[in-house]
């Protein structure tokens, strides 16, 4: 039977996902740089050892990333080795065509690879992860004060990410985009940190954060959330909990 081949399966997402595809009896493998239970060598930034540990895979579910142009030469690393692979997901961001950041561009970037590499696949883009909120609040500890941009989220669970791209790996490729999924709540940031205040017993008052700029003004408009009826279930105070 083709094994599912994972990348960033150890990561924030990616454990959820293995823990989901393994419980639909899936046989899973995890890429990493060092050995270990259930994984397979292989270096993305090198490309080294990514051919032999593909072979054998059908699907891949490409969930690793990283900051500036490493994540573009990444993919192309892992797009020459996956010549033979007969189902390519990868994991990407809501809004990146329309907030004007550097890592969205190159995100835009790794789905342009992909789109034009000719190996079968699907992209899924979600909203912002609820610990990614979490750890940007949390990052303020040492100011007297918690700065809330004024802008609207709809966070997902990453639970709820890996149920979706569980699904995707069950479905033949689609070679373009599904429909991207946020979470089951639209809010102001400055009702998430003051959630996030009660749940974390902080005394420091949240104040509203207005900046200037093309960035701030395509979150406050919107573009970080996604049309259409929410796919996650867990709320961030699900998650606070």
């Amino acid at each position: 039977m083709n094994s599912i081949l994972v990348t960033g399966g150890t990561g924030t997402l990616g454990r959820p996902t293995v823990a989901r595809l393994c419980a639909a009896d899936h046989q899973v493998r995890v890429l990493s740089r060092k050995p270990g239970p259930d994984r397979v060598v292989g270096d993305l930034t090198t490309g080294e050892g990514l051919a032999a540990a593909i072979d054998g895979s059908g699907v891949v579910v490409h969930l690793a990333t990283s900051q500036g142009r490493r994540d573009i030469e990444q993919t192309r690393n892992l797009l020459k080795a996956a010549a033979g692979v007969q189902h390519l997901v990868v994991m990407s961001i809501a809004g990146i065509d329309r907030i004007p950041l550097a890592y969205y561009r190159h995100k835009l970037e790794v789905e342009r690879l992909v789109a034009e590499s000719g190996v079968p696949y699907t992209i899924l883009r979600a909203t912002q992860f609820h610990n990614l909120v979490d750890r940007v609040l949390s990052a303020q500890r040492f100011v007297p004060m918690v700065l809330a941009p004024a802008i609207p989220l709809q966070p997902i669970a990453v639970e709820d990410v890996a149920v979706r791209l569980a699904e995707l790996v069950d479905e033949p490729p689609v070679n373009g985009r599904v429909a991207d999924i946020g979470g089951p709540e639209r809010r102001p940031v400055l009702e998430l940190a003051r959630m996030w205040k009660q749940a974390r017993s902080s005394r420091r008052p949240v104040l509203p954060l207005r900046l200037g700029g093309k960035i701030f003004r395509a979150y406050a408009d919107g573009a970080a959330m996604v049309d259409g009826p929410a796919y996650g279930r867990i709320t961030f105070a699900d998650y606070l909990r």
